[in-house]
């Protein structure tokens, strides 16, 4: 684990994104029927939510930090048959929030994808990646 004690503790932002693509005819399912197991928006949300509070705990080495706001939110982009899911983290801090940003979005692509496996053949995830981080 890298030794941060040294850096000042500074207010910290991060921004990911990542995407899950369908076949038309599963986009047009999920639009329409949505998913059997429930509501994919506000479980691929929560499910995003404490994804990013766990991330030491998910990913060897990597720091506890305060996290002050979790934000993940879900969209629709049917010209491209996908959901594009983008999460926000917050902390003040001796390092970054970009892997809680990036784990938010990477569980609620997962949810997403364990929602609609079952009339949805072709799910595939891509282009997940940091978008922007901050610090002040």
């Amino acid at each position: 684990m890298v030794d941060v004690s040294s850096k000042p503790i500074q207010h910290r932002t991060a921004v990911a994104e990542g995407k899950i693509y369908f076949s038309s005819e599963g986009f047009h399912h999920l639009t329409t029927k949505g998913s059997s197991k429930g509501n994919i928006q506000q479980m691929a949300e929560v499910s995003g939510i404490l994804a990013a509070k766990d991330t030491p705990r998910l990913l060897p080495l990597c720091h506890t930090v305060p996290i002050h706001k979790v934000k993940v939110e879900i969209s629709e982009v049917p010209s491209e048959s996908c959901i594009k899911v983008q999460a926000l983290a917050i902390s003040d801090a001796r390092t970054g929030v970009e892997m809680e940003a990036l784990t938010a979005v990477s569980i609620s692509l997962l949810t997403i994808y364990d929602m609609c496996k079952n009339f949805e053949k072709n799910l595939r995830i891509t282009d997940i990646h940091l978008i922007s981080k901050e610090k002040v």
